[in-house]
Protein backbone atom coordinates (compact mmCIF):
# COMPACT_ATOMS: atom_id res chain seq x y z
CA UNK A 1 0.00 0.00 0.00
CA UNK A 2 1.66 3.20 -0.84
CA UNK A 3 -0.11 6.57 0.50
CA UNK A 4 0.39 10.01 -1.42
CA UNK A 5 -0.46 12.91 0.69
CA UNK A 6 -1.23 15.96 -1.93
CA UNK A 7 -0.41 19.63 -0.97
CA UNK A 8 0.79 20.76 2.34
CA UNK A 9 0.82 17.76 3.86
CA UNK A 10 4.39 15.30 3.88
CA UNK A 11 4.83 11.90 2.33
CA UNK A 12 4.26 8.89 4.27
CA UNK A 13 6.08 5.77 3.06
CA UNK A 14 3.77 3.19 3.85
CA UNK A 15 4.44 -0.73 4.22
CA UNK A 16 3.11 -3.80 2.14
CA UNK A 17 0.89 -5.08 4.88
CA UNK A 18 -1.55 -8.36 4.78
CA UNK A 19 -3.80 -6.85 6.71
CA UNK A 20 -7.44 -8.57 6.99
CA UNK A 21 -9.93 -6.71 8.84
CA UNK A 22 -10.79 -8.84 11.71
CA UNK A 23 -10.54 -11.79 9.77
CA UNK A 24 -7.30 -14.52 10.77
CA UNK A 25 -4.62 -12.14 11.08
CA UNK A 26 -1.92 -15.26 11.71
CA UNK A 27 1.23 -13.97 11.02
CA UNK A 28 4.55 -16.89 10.09
CA UNK A 29 5.36 -16.27 13.88
CA UNK A 30 4.11 -19.11 15.33
CA UNK A 31 0.57 -18.26 16.66
CA UNK A 32 0.86 -14.45 16.88
CA UNK A 33 -1.62 -12.28 15.39
CA UNK A 34 -0.85 -9.56 13.72
CA UNK A 35 -2.95 -6.07 14.24
CA UNK A 36 -2.69 -3.26 12.31
CA UNK A 37 -3.18 -0.09 13.46
CA UNK A 38 -3.43 3.67 12.00
CA UNK A 39 -2.81 6.24 13.42
CA UNK A 40 -1.78 10.07 13.54
CA UNK A 41 1.83 10.68 14.03
CA UNK A 42 2.97 12.27 17.05
CA UNK A 43 1.20 11.38 20.42
CA UNK A 44 -0.93 8.48 18.97
CA UNK A 45 1.91 6.92 17.43
CA UNK A 46 3.55 6.96 20.25
CA UNK A 47 1.02 5.67 22.95
CA UNK A 48 0.76 2.38 20.63
CA UNK A 49 4.81 2.30 20.16
CA UNK A 50 4.31 1.95 24.20
CA UNK A 51 1.95 -0.68 23.91
CA UNK A 52 3.67 -2.93 21.23
CA UNK A 53 6.09 -4.94 23.77
CA UNK A 54 2.55 -5.44 25.98
CA UNK A 55 0.31 -6.93 23.55
CA UNK A 56 3.41 -8.80 22.27
CA UNK A 57 3.13 -10.99 25.41
CA UNK A 58 0.03 -11.72 24.24
CA UNK A 59 0.83 -12.68 20.86
CA UNK A 60 -0.45 -9.67 19.45
CA UNK A 61 2.19 -8.51 16.52
CA UNK A 62 0.93 -4.45 16.74
CA UNK A 63 1.81 -3.27 13.61
CA UNK A 64 1.27 0.81 12.98
CA UNK A 65 0.52 2.81 10.16
CA UNK A 66 1.18 6.13 10.41
CA UNK A 67 -0.91 9.00 8.78
CA UNK A 68 -0.30 13.37 8.41
CA UNK A 69 -3.66 13.86 7.73
CA UNK A 70 -7.42 12.61 8.96
CA UNK A 71 -9.27 11.39 5.85
CA UNK A 72 -7.43 8.49 4.84
CA UNK A 73 -7.14 6.66 8.06
CA UNK A 74 -10.93 5.87 7.78
CA UNK A 75 -10.90 4.99 4.06
CA UNK A 76 -8.34 2.73 4.66
CA UNK A 77 -10.47 1.25 7.63
CA UNK A 78 -13.24 0.98 5.51
CA UNK A 79 -11.32 -0.73 2.86
CA UNK A 80 -10.27 -2.90 5.27
CA UNK A 81 -6.48 -2.46 5.27
CA UNK A 82 -6.41 -1.16 8.50
CA UNK A 83 -8.12 -3.16 11.34
CA UNK A 84 -7.65 -0.33 13.69
CA UNK A 85 -7.49 3.60 13.43
CA UNK A 86 -6.66 5.63 16.56
CA UNK A 87 -6.06 9.09 15.77
CA UNK A 88 -10.25 10.98 16.14
CA UNK A 89 -12.55 11.84 18.80
CA UNK A 90 -15.93 10.75 19.45
CA UNK A 91 -17.81 13.95 17.18
CA UNK A 92 -15.20 13.75 14.02
CA UNK A 93 -16.07 9.74 14.26
CA UNK A 94 -19.90 10.57 14.65
CA UNK A 95 -19.14 13.53 11.86
CA UNK A 96 -17.57 11.19 9.41
CA UNK A 97 -19.95 7.78 9.42
CA UNK A 98 -22.98 10.48 8.67
CA UNK A 99 -21.27 12.17 5.67
CA UNK A 100 -19.59 9.22 4.21
CA UNK A 101 -21.61 6.29 5.31
CA UNK A 102 -18.80 4.81 7.37
CA UNK A 103 -20.44 1.77 9.29
CA UNK A 104 -17.64 2.23 12.27
CA UNK A 105 -17.80 1.47 16.21
CA UNK A 106 -16.06 3.15 18.59
CA UNK A 107 -14.18 0.67 20.58
CA UNK A 108 -12.99 2.37 23.32
CA UNK A 109 -12.05 5.79 24.00
CA UNK A 110 -8.29 6.62 25.60
CA UNK A 111 -7.38 10.11 25.74
CA UNK A 112 -8.16 13.80 25.42
CA UNK A 113 -5.73 16.59 23.90
CA UNK A 114 -6.77 19.81 24.82
CA UNK A 115 -7.07 22.32 22.25
CA UNK A 116 -5.60 25.96 23.65
CA UNK A 117 -5.99 29.60 22.63
CA UNK A 118 -2.64 31.20 21.95
CA UNK A 119 -1.97 34.60 21.09
CA UNK A 120 1.83 36.61 20.44
CA UNK A 121 0.14 39.47 20.99
CA UNK A 122 -2.04 39.21 24.15
CA UNK A 123 -1.62 37.73 27.20
CA UNK A 124 -4.80 36.62 28.19
CA UNK A 125 -8.33 36.18 26.36
CA UNK A 126 -9.24 40.04 28.08
CA UNK A 127 -6.63 41.53 26.55
CA UNK A 128 -7.87 40.38 22.92
CA UNK A 129 -9.33 43.50 21.16
CA UNK A 130 -12.90 44.66 20.06
CA UNK A 131 -13.17 43.13 16.64
CA UNK A 132 -10.13 40.89 17.03
CA UNK A 133 -9.72 37.80 14.94
CA UNK A 134 -9.46 34.13 15.85
CA UNK A 135 -8.32 31.63 13.54
CA UNK A 136 -10.14 28.21 13.83
CA UNK A 137 -9.68 24.80 11.97
CA UNK A 138 -11.70 24.81 9.10
CA UNK A 139 -12.63 20.83 10.09
CA UNK A 140 -16.63 21.64 10.64
CA UNK A 141 -16.22 18.84 13.73
CA UNK A 142 -14.05 20.87 15.68
CA UNK A 143 -15.96 24.44 15.53
CA UNK A 144 -18.56 23.67 18.00
CA UNK A 145 -15.59 22.39 20.03
CA UNK A 146 -13.60 26.04 20.14
CA UNK A 147 -16.69 27.78 20.14
CA UNK A 148 -17.71 26.20 23.58
CA UNK A 149 -14.63 26.82 24.85
CA UNK A 150 -14.92 30.23 24.04
CA UNK A 151 -17.81 30.34 25.70
CA UNK A 152 -16.51 28.55 28.73
CA UNK A 153 -14.13 31.57 29.06
CA UNK A 154 -17.15 34.09 29.02
CA UNK A 155 -16.71 35.44 25.35
CA UNK A 156 -19.37 34.26 23.20
CA UNK A 157 -22.85 32.54 24.00
CA UNK A 158 -24.06 30.29 22.05
CA UNK A 159 -27.81 29.86 21.60
CA UNK A 160 -29.55 28.30 24.48
CA UNK A 161 -30.77 24.43 23.21
CA UNK A 162 -28.75 23.21 20.64
CA UNK A 163 -25.91 20.47 20.39
CA UNK A 164 -22.88 22.38 21.48
CA UNK A 165 -20.51 19.55 19.74
CA UNK A 166 -22.25 20.75 16.37
CA UNK A 167 -22.57 24.46 16.82
CA UNK A 168 -21.32 26.78 14.06
CA UNK A 169 -20.10 30.43 14.05
CA UNK A 170 -23.83 31.54 13.48
CA UNK A 171 -25.19 30.04 16.46
CA UNK A 172 -23.57 32.48 18.16
CA UNK A 173 -25.86 34.99 19.84
CA UNK A 174 -23.94 37.21 22.04
CA UNK A 175 -20.56 38.40 21.13
CA UNK A 176 -19.47 41.33 23.21
CA UNK A 177 -15.91 41.81 21.54
CA UNK A 178 -17.74 41.14 17.87
CA UNK A 179 -14.52 38.56 17.70
CA UNK A 180 -14.36 37.50 14.06
CA UNK A 181 -13.48 34.04 13.05
CA UNK A 182 -11.58 33.00 10.13
CA UNK A 183 -11.68 28.98 9.43
CA UNK A 184 -10.41 28.65 6.24
CA UNK A 185 -7.06 26.80 7.35
CA UNK A 186 -6.31 22.92 8.08
CA UNK A 187 -5.40 21.98 11.50
CA UNK A 188 -1.87 21.42 10.66
CA UNK A 189 -1.20 25.09 9.18
CA UNK A 190 -2.77 26.61 12.51
CA UNK A 191 0.18 26.50 14.02
CA UNK A 192 2.68 28.09 11.67
CA UNK A 193 -0.06 31.07 11.77
CA UNK A 194 0.54 31.46 15.34
CA UNK A 195 4.23 31.17 14.75
CA UNK A 196 4.00 33.94 12.32
CA UNK A 197 1.95 36.09 14.38
CA UNK A 198 -1.08 36.14 12.15
CA UNK A 199 -4.63 36.93 13.76
CA UNK A 200 -4.98 38.34 16.98
CA UNK A 201 -6.02 34.32 18.97
CA UNK A 202 -5.22 30.83 17.55
CA UNK A 203 -6.54 27.80 18.44
CA UNK A 204 -4.74 24.71 18.18
CA UNK A 205 -4.58 21.04 18.98
CA UNK A 206 -2.66 19.91 21.61
CA UNK A 207 -1.07 17.16 19.02
CA UNK A 208 0.26 20.01 16.46
CA UNK A 209 1.41 21.89 19.57
CA UNK A 210 3.42 19.44 21.25
CA UNK A 211 4.64 18.08 17.67
CA UNK A 212 6.19 21.93 17.22
CA UNK A 213 7.59 22.03 21.06
CA UNK A 214 4.83 24.07 22.21
CA UNK A 215 3.93 23.36 25.87
CA UNK A 216 0.01 23.86 26.01
CA UNK A 217 0.05 23.87 29.60
CA UNK A 218 2.11 27.10 29.90
CA UNK A 219 2.02 28.73 26.02
CA UNK A 220 -1.80 29.00 25.89
CA UNK A 221 -3.59 31.64 27.13
CA UNK A 222 -6.63 29.59 27.82
CA UNK A 223 -7.11 25.79 27.52
CA UNK A 224 -10.31 23.22 26.98
CA UNK A 225 -11.22 21.67 30.39
CA UNK A 226 -10.61 17.78 31.16
CA UNK A 227 -14.37 17.11 31.07
CA UNK A 228 -14.14 17.37 27.59
CA UNK A 229 -16.32 14.72 25.42
CA UNK A 230 -13.53 15.00 23.01
CA UNK A 231 -12.20 12.07 23.30
CA UNK A 232 -9.60 9.91 21.31
CA UNK A 233 -10.51 6.48 20.71
CA UNK A 234 -10.27 3.42 18.77
CA UNK A 235 -12.06 2.93 15.94
CA UNK A 236 -13.26 -0.28 14.04
CA UNK A 237 -15.59 -1.96 11.92
CA UNK A 238 -18.88 -2.34 13.47
CA UNK A 239 -18.86 -6.11 15.01
CA UNK A 240 -14.89 -6.07 15.04
CA UNK A 241 -14.68 -4.18 18.83
CA UNK A 242 -15.34 -7.76 19.97
CA UNK A 243 -12.92 -9.41 18.27
CA UNK A 244 -10.31 -10.40 21.11
CA UNK A 245 -7.29 -8.83 19.32
CA UNK A 246 -9.19 -5.83 19.51
CA UNK A 247 -10.10 -6.03 23.11
CA UNK A 248 -6.97 -6.70 23.80
CA UNK A 249 -5.56 -3.12 22.25
CA UNK A 250 -7.68 -1.37 24.39
CA UNK A 251 -7.64 -3.10 27.93
CA UNK A 252 -3.84 -2.35 27.01
CA UNK A 253 -4.08 1.07 26.22
CA UNK A 254 -6.12 1.75 29.13
CA UNK A 255 -3.94 -0.22 31.34
CA UNK A 256 -2.19 1.85 34.25
CA UNK A 257 1.38 1.33 32.69
CA UNK A 258 0.68 2.97 29.43
CA UNK A 259 -2.07 5.76 31.58
CA UNK A 260 0.96 6.54 33.63
CA UNK A 261 2.96 7.01 30.09
CA UNK A 262 0.29 9.55 28.83
CA UNK A 263 0.35 11.57 31.98
CA UNK A 264 4.12 11.75 32.61
CA UNK A 265 5.10 11.98 29.17
CA UNK A 266 3.59 14.48 28.52
CA UNK A 267 3.13 16.45 31.63
CA UNK A 268 -1.14 16.88 31.79
CA UNK A 269 -0.94 18.23 28.16
CA UNK A 270 -2.02 15.24 27.39
CA UNK A 271 -5.02 13.34 29.55
CA UNK A 272 -6.00 9.43 29.82
CA UNK A 273 -9.45 8.56 30.09
CA UNK A 274 -10.02 6.03 32.79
Amino acid sequence: MKKLVAGILLSVSAMTLAACGGGDNSSSNGDSKELVVGASNGIHTEVLEKAQPLLEEQGIDLVIETYQDYVLPNQDLESGDLDANYFQHIPYLESQMADHGYDFANAGGIHIEPIGVYSKKYKSLDELPDGGTILISNSVADHGRVLSILEAEGLITLAEGIDKTKAEVKDIVDNPKNLQFDAEYEAALLVQMYENEEGDAVLINSNYAIDAGINPLEDSIAIEKTDSPYVNIIAVQSGDEENKEIKALVEVLKSKEIQDFISEEWDGSVVPVK
